[in-house]
């Protein structure tokens, strides 16, 4: 067993002179030159974050002013007087901790000594977290403070100057410790490593050097443990995975970063304060990365994943996760808050903020700019997008052209040969009788429905099922369209449209008509008028009496006119749709044809009770 007791890393490599303490050489020259010269204050302010190096430096000076051999305003650190300040021992050096001690009659105590005399040059108060005092102890010190006696120094540390009363502040010196960058302290980190023999290899290093995040306390605290555990533990990269999936618009990587920082133990709210950490060097990068306290290699790394964001989307980012950060203070769930934020900032188009449209709006500038456009979305390969035609129109899955024919032969489906042969339609499934009830006497029979044949009633059972029968043997077959002999010759899209709704229109009967009344007229290309439909459901009823509405458009212009039919949009209601007109189109009379119906037989009763008797033979009728 080890005789001595083991000390921490950062008491042992605690500064003992003004030239050891490391990223703080404003203040350190400062009080130098001022213990060298003779021109000390009466009173000090020590503030800045934790680990800095507040009280060190209080504890240097107040060697210094005790100090029997001053060395250039260094302290000797052998003689007795600063032997017994290192120690902790001396009378002429007293430190109090304002956390524990903020209560008036401390205060009170305090001033009643300062006035005693002490064994050493200088008598020094060091108070420590001095924010903490309560209204009446700071009050009792300001007194004191404004006129001390003249061997009394007082030296102020706190990590929150704020709550420090004006009037304090105004009768002291006040001295800003600043975080140690990523340089300073790294050759801090390595200088002890190599001095303590502990072998850590640099990617330990390293990662002791961002834990400690430009505090020396928490950097040689975490080298402690580095040194025990004989390296530091594999993180889980949070921060690094949310920038990442922020750049690929990823919030499943987002959220599963999320999910293992949390299952190893981390908490969600400094799992937000990291990844804000990480947005704040990623901005900085982009602007000044000689503000980024972070090593060469990473600040090349987030100021890559700044040009790929840009500023809007860092920005909004940076504002979401604060706004989350400050939510999940109250929040009965502080997860739940962090990863709603991360799905609004790695999916845009989930959020309808102005901040998120001015995102998307930027990010299509940014790749018009860089000659790349508007790319696929990430989870749809670049192949299986279907080529656009020259309007910009889908060329595949959301249209239904004709049969394609060859000129040397008769298409695969029958028919005359020719560039723009019309479809050949399947015979449709037989469908099973309804049951009727039979007609009451004398009631006029209605005639019986025509052959089925192109665009006749009941031809079309639903949107799923085949086109109709074929006609009688005796039915006359259907002309095709007359061959344009080029695109030139088709008519513009306003002559069609003009055409469409004075005449055309009007000629197509019962379901025919009523589908396509919903279209209009797009373009004229490739030899194809081009007609939109408002779904993919609609347009492929319209497809089965394509050749029907071909043959009115030839018959007015007395040349082809071949279709083209294309969807307007196609959404996920799309089967919804499709199931609503397949049940429309099991109703026969939902496309009735109005100048087919037929006048129901006149009533032969005039009055309720003859309606009644009619109704009921045998009834009597029965007074009141």
């Amino acid at each position: 067993m080890a005789d001595e007791t083991y000390q921490s890393l950062y008491r042992r490599y605690r500064p003992t002179r003004f030239a050891e303490v490391r990223g703080q050489d404003h203040v350190t020259t400062a009080l130098r030159n001022a213990a060298r010269d003779g021109r000390v204050s009466q009173g000090y302010l020590f503030s800045g974050p934790r680990g800095t190096g507040k009280t060190s430096t209080a504890r240097i000076l107040a060697k210094a002013l005790n100090c029997e051999k001053l060395d250039d305003g260094e302290p000797c650190g052998v003689c007795e007087s600063c032997v017994s300040v290192a120690s902790g021992s001396s009378f002429a050096v007293i430190e109090l901790d304002a956390a524990s001690n903020n209560g008036v009659d401390a205060m009170r105590d305090l001033v009643s000594r300062a006035s005693l005399g002490t064994t050493g040059l200088r008598k020094v108060y060091i108070i420590d977290e001095v924010h903490m005092l309560s209204a009446a102890a700071s009050n009792t010190l300001l007194k004191t403070l404004e006129e001390p006696p003249s061997h009394v120094v007082f030296v102020l540390a706190t990590t929150d100057p704020q709550k420090v009363l004006p009037t304090i502040i105004s009768r002291v010196q006040h001295f800003q410790f600043h975080l140690m960058g990523a340089e300073t302290l790294g050759a801090l980190v390595r200088a002890v490593n190599a001095d303590a023999g502990l072998g850590l290899d640099d990617g330990s290093l390293d990662r002791v050097v961002r834990r400690g995040a430009g505090s020396a306390r928490d950097a040689l605290s975490s080298l402690d443990q580095a040194a025990a555990l004989g390296g530091t533990e594999d993180e889980v990269p949070v921060a690094a995975e949310v920038l990442e999936a922020l750049v690929e618009r990823d919030p499943a990587r987002a959220l599963s970063a999320v999910a293992a920082g949390c299952s190893a133990g981390r908490d969600p709210r400094r799992l937000a304060e990291e990844v804000l950490a990480a947005l704040r060097d990623a901005f900085l990068a982009g602007r000044a990365p000689a503000l980024v306290d972070l090593p060469p290699d990473e600040v090349e790394r987030v100021a890559e994943v700044a040009r790929r964001l840009g500023p809007a989307a860092l920005v909004r980012a940076m504002e979401t996760v604060g706004t989350a950060l400050t939510e999940m203070r109250e929040a009965l769930d502080p997860r739940v808050s962090l990863e709603v934020a991360l799905v609004r900032v790695t999916a845009p188009e989930a959020d309808a903020s102005p901040g998120a449209l001015l995102e998307r709006i930027e990010r299509l500038e940014r790749r018009l700019a860089d000659g790349t456009g508007t790319a696929a979305p990430r989870s749809v390969p670049a192949a299986a997008t279907p080529p656009a035609s020259d309007s910009g129109l889908p060329a595949t899955s959301d249209v239904v052209r004709p049969a394609s024919t060859d000129a040397a032969g008769p298409p695969a489906g029958g028919g005359q040969p020719g560039p723009h042969n019309l479809p050949t339609i399947p015979p449709a499934r037989p469908v099973n009788p309804r049951p009727t009830r039979p007609a009451p006497a004398g009631t006029v029979q209605p005639p019986p429905p025509a052959p089925a044949g192109r665009g006749a009633l009941g031809s079309f059972r639903g949107v799923s099922r085949p086109t109709p029968a074929p006609a009688a043997p005796d039915a006359a077959p259907v002309a095709a369209a007359p061959t344009p002999a080029g695109a030139d010759e088709l008519p513009s899209r306003d002559e069609l449209s003009k055409a469409w709704g004075d005449a055309v229109l009007g000629t197509l009967r019962g379901r025919t008509k009523a589908l396509y009344a919903a279209g209009r007229f797009l373009a004229v290309e490739g030899g194809h008028a081009v007609f939109a439909l408002p779904d993919a459901a609609h347009r492929d009823q319209c497809a089965k009496s394509q050749p029907d509405v071909e043959a009115a458009l030839a018959a007015h212009f007395g040349r082809g006119v071949p279709l083209r039919l294309v969807a307007d949009k196609v959404s996920e209601g799309d089967g919804a749709r499709a199931a609503a007109a397949a049940a429309d189109a099991d109703d026969e009379a939902a496309f009735a044809d109005i100048a087919a119906l037929r006048e129901a037989p006149a009533m032969t009763t005039d009055s309720p009770a003859d309606r009644i008797r009619s109704a009921f033979p045998g009834a009597e009728e029965v007074q009141p």
